[in-house]
């Protein structure tokens, strides 16, 4: 009984859709949406893929295109929960900033030292991930806590 409740609560919250009327792009819609899903799903796997961006164009995607793929990843307890947090909250959770800001870091250093064979590709990266990671860092770290009324 709990659980459906629970169910209930997180489809409450749910976006609303934003259904497209032609057939053909509501199936682009939805390749995206799967494209990016896809996407997330191999960045749990591969710490160089930012899975929670991923899941957000796909849930976008789905909201123009699958109202049933669009419920899937909202409740899915893996997923749902930083997807819900971002869409009403705009969070990012410390882990998620930390482990971002580690990759991108990363990543930065090694195309830096090992595959940058002049100083352009340094800078565009550096215009690219600086911002990026401003942004990232600069978002709340936690959904703001509810106390009840008495």
């Amino acid at each position: 009984m709990e659980s459906i409740k629970a169910e209930n609560d997180k489809t409450a919250e749910l976006p609303p859709p934003l259904m497209v009327d032609s057939g053909l792009l509501r199936w682009m819609w939805m390749g995206l949406g799967l494209l990016m899903a896809g996407l997330g799903i191999v960045g749990v796997f591969l710490p160089v893929l930012p899975t929670t961006v991923f899941f957000i164009v796909a849930l976008w995607a789905f909201s123009r295109s699958s109202r049933k793929f669009q419920l899937w990843l909202w409740t899915h307890p893996t997923f749902g929960p930083p997807l819900r947090n971002w869409y009403q909250y705009r969070v990012i959770s410390t882990k998620a900033k930390i482990l971002a800001v580690f990759m991108m870091s990363l990543s930065f250093a090694y195309v830096s030292i090992w595959v940058a064979e002049g100083w352009r590709l340094t800078i565009a990266m550096a215009a690219i991930m600086l911002p990026a990671a401003i942004y990232i860092i600069t978002r709340k770290g936690h959904a703001p806590t509810h106390t009840p009324h008495i």
